[in-house]
């Protein structure tokens, strides 16, 4: 369709629009044509499927068209707050209650005469059907004219009407573009034109055009990355990796034979894996997700033995100090004599395991940086400062990962980098992230799964604690706590944030907040709420824990903890992973909604350790019905970390996995979701890869190269994905 004056993707949106509402959307990031055509609908209102108010059933999810009657805003009687009480009335005269337990955004839209759209999951209360929290779009006149009803990702300035007016008219003043993808692929996948998909998804006719617009569309994102990843690929296949073969009699064969326990299947399978890739001169890059207690520690090991047994250094990183300590002392502890190189009671064949970070003593430093330099240390431990242009490694053959979304990727890059040679790359996780299981799918990493369980673990009883509905219930938590204290054990008490500033801790992975949740109260804090635990438990002793404790403090408080002279750790995420204390068998995440679902994995697995059941309570003032309440109850009800990592990526979405957020409110790609899209993403990682392979760096197909481009942003972007 052409209009009067022709703009094109790279159009200012002052041209089609106009100064005045330019400026207005440029706040959501839009500012070219391309920018708001690429501003997709959240969703599609089919006027065919409204649900009329006398039709709803409790339980089921409904989408239906009313008008507010009344709007009160009312004190909440079991806590503090308010909430906003309201009656809507749709045009066959049914009515129906609707409460918004965080009515601080919604109450400036939800006002009498207000005609919009409600959609929400039917509930009960006083024995009358209700809408709690539900999500809602204003309407305007025009909306009454078209089969579907386009609702658009918003802020509180620009509401979904008005990008939906934009958008409506930027398309008639624009011609199609030209189309980036060849047209032998189109034809093969049976994908419209870019233009029709363009006009399709914000104004559809039917059903079937919103599904063909979706589907096009997700192809330019999957083969922008593709093609991303295979030009970066190419671009380093001239860098190879030190080969390090198994070696008979070394001291990966003389470990094996020491251990007091079998391997597990699974270890066995996963170490097998990576020592054929170790093995080889192209590099390594590998993800082994084990859940929480599956022994990762140990393959990782095996695997750093396997390298020096070649000639080569291994390296650790870990996210803390106190992590990093620990992990120094564990790998010593299993390695025996073996991992006491130099030492007089040291095994014929020995290496020596390195501990290297910031807060060392400059003597101590100063040794270290001295044997990883000499390659006296086999093995080096540590935190990011081992990437501090300071240290050098005499031959670094392996780099392993411990739970890589604590590192920044420019980080982790900057180690891999190092030499001449590209060091092999071990990643190990838990719970994967959502960016971290995206990547995996998108065709960075090989993927290995850990699967069972070294014996001797205990199970853990995982319950949620609703103060929304029973705020009584905080005295029983700390009742659980004397007991399990009383009964010869120790308890983990975990906030959000550590208290002596006023914003989340920067390694919470905290969810996006819920519509209408952006006034919330600040989370809960160690130093805010330590007395008051300490004063519910006296007579017990109350340690703290958080990442602002000077280093030698941090690991003074873990060492007494681990030798139970603490009864209760109060601490921040600071615990997340790595840290074993067998006797420890209680945790309590108190405000347990404001921590990222791998978080509550990680944080559970730190109890259950040793002989005795584990306790895990997650406590939180969120009310039913919320998707912060169903995250939680998804992990009370499972305490399998895949099915969990697959939750979390269900609930908030892949995040950006173009870039630094992973929290799943803003994602460099639009419509591509792993969950849905796998299928996709693996025929157009072979298309790319063969035209790739025709045409290096794409020279002869300059559209192609501009969607890698808009698909990444730019150079920079590209670079962090296969990095990552």
């Amino acid at each position: 369709m052409e209009g009067v004056q022709a703009f094109d993707l790279d159009s200012r949106l002052t041209g089609p629009l106009g100064r005045k509402a330019a400026d207005a959307l440029a706040p959501l990031g839009l500012e070219t044509v391309g920018d708001l055509l690429r501003h997709y609908p959240r969703r599609h209102v089919d006027r065919g499927r409204l649900t009329d108010i006398a039709g709803l059933v409790a339980g089921e999810h409904a989408t239906l068209i009313a008008q507010v009657e009344k709007a009160t805003l009312r004190d909440m009687r079991r806590r503090n707050g308010q909430m906003l009480q309201v009656v809507i009335r749709d045009e066959k005269g049914g009515q129906l209650d609707c409460t918004f337990f965080s009515p601080y955004k919604v109450r400036q839209f939800i006002k009498p005469g207000v005609r919009a759209v409600f959609s929400g999951k039917v509930g009960v209360f006083n024995q009358r059907l209700q809408l709690t929290h539900p999500q809602f779009e204003a309407l305007d006149e025009t909306d009454a004219l078209r089969p579907f009803l386009s609702v658009y990702p918003a802020n509180s300035k620009v509401t979904s009407q008005e990008i939906a007016r934009s958008i409506r008219q930027t398309l008639e003043q624009i011609d199609d573009p030209t189309d980036p993808l060849p047209e032998e692929l189109r034809r093969r996948e049976k994908l419209p034109e870019l233009g029709r998909a363009l006009r399709r998804i914000h104004v559809p006719e039917s059903e079937a055009d919103i599904h063909a617009a979706r589907h096009r569309l997700v192809w330019d994102e999957a083969l922008g990355v593709q093609l991303a990843l295979a030009l970066r690929r190419q671009d380093a296949v001239g860098r190879p990796a030190p080969a390090c073969p198994r070696t008979a009699g070394g001291l990966l064969d003389a470990f094996d034979a020491d251990l007091p326990f079998p391997l597990t299947d699974g270890q066995l399978a996963v170490g097998e894996e990576i020592a054929a890739d170790l093995a080889g001169e192209h590099p390594m890059n590998r993800l082994v997700q084990g859940d929480v207690g599956a022994g990762k520690t140990i393959v990782a090991l095996r695997a750093m033995l396997q390298v020096v047994d070649a000639g080569a250094q291994a390296a650790m990183l870990a996210p803390t100090e106190v992590l990093a300590a620990q992990h120094a002392r564990s790998l010593r502890a299993m390695l025996g004599p073996l991992g006491r190189g130099g030492e007089l009671d040291a095994a014929e064949n020995a290496t020596a395991v390195t501990l290297l970070t910031g807060s060392m003593s400059t003597r101590a430093k100063r040794q270290a940086l001295l044997d990883a330099q000499s390659g006296a240390a086999g093995i080096v431990v540590g935190t990011h400062a081992l990437i501090q242009d300071a240290v050098g490694f005499a031959d670094l053959g392996l780099v392993v990962v411990d739970e890589q979304h604590r590192f920044g990727v420019e980080q982790r890059d900057a180690l891999r980098a190092r030499g001449e040679r590209a060091p092999h790359m071990l990643v190990m996780t838990a719970t994967p992230i959502p960016r971290t299981v995206a990547m995996t799918v998108y065709g960075d990493l090989s993927v290995s799964e850990l699967k069972g369980m070294p014996r001797g673990r205990s199970p853990v009883a995982t319950t949620v604690v609703p103060l929304a509905e029973h705020p009584q219930w905080i005295e029983r938590v700390w009742q659980r706590i004397r007991e399990e204290v009383d009964a010869g054990h120790q308890c983990y008490v975990v906030c959000p944030r550590v208290g002596d500033v006023d914003k989340a801790d920067p390694e919470l992975d905290e969810p996006p907040p819920e519509e209408g949740e952006s006034e919330r109260r600040p989370p809960l804090a160690v130093l805010d709420i330590a007395p008051m635990i300490t004063e519910k438990l006296a007579g017990l002793r109350v340690g703290i824990l958080h990442g602002k404790l000077p280093p030698d403090e941090k690991d003074a408080v873990m060492r007494s903890f681990e030798r139970a002279e603490l009864d209760v750790l109060v601490a921040t995420t600071v615990i997340e992973v790595g840290v074993d204390v067998p006797n420890a068998t209680g945790i309590v995440l108190l405000d347990a909604d404001r921590f990222g679902l791998s978080q509550l994995h990680q944080l559970r697995g730190r109890v259950g350790r040793g002989t005795a059941p584990g306790l895990c309570l997650l406590v939180t003032e969120m009310p039913a019905a919320t998707t912060s309440r169903e995250r939680l109850d998804a992990v009370a009800g499972t305490t399998d970390g895949f099915e969990l990592a697959r939750l979390d990526l269900e609930l908030r979405r892949e995040g950006d996995v173009l870039g630094a957020s992973q929290s799943g409110s803003r994602s460099g790609l639009k419509l591509l979701s792993l969950l849905r899209h796998e299928e996709v993403i693996a025929k157009a990682q072979v298309y790319a890869q063969d035209l790739v392979g025709r045409d290096p760096g794409l020279l002869g197909h300059p559209r192609l190269r501009a969607l890698v481009g808009e698909t990444l942003g730019d150079e920079e972007r590209a670079a962090y994905l296969d990095k990552a």
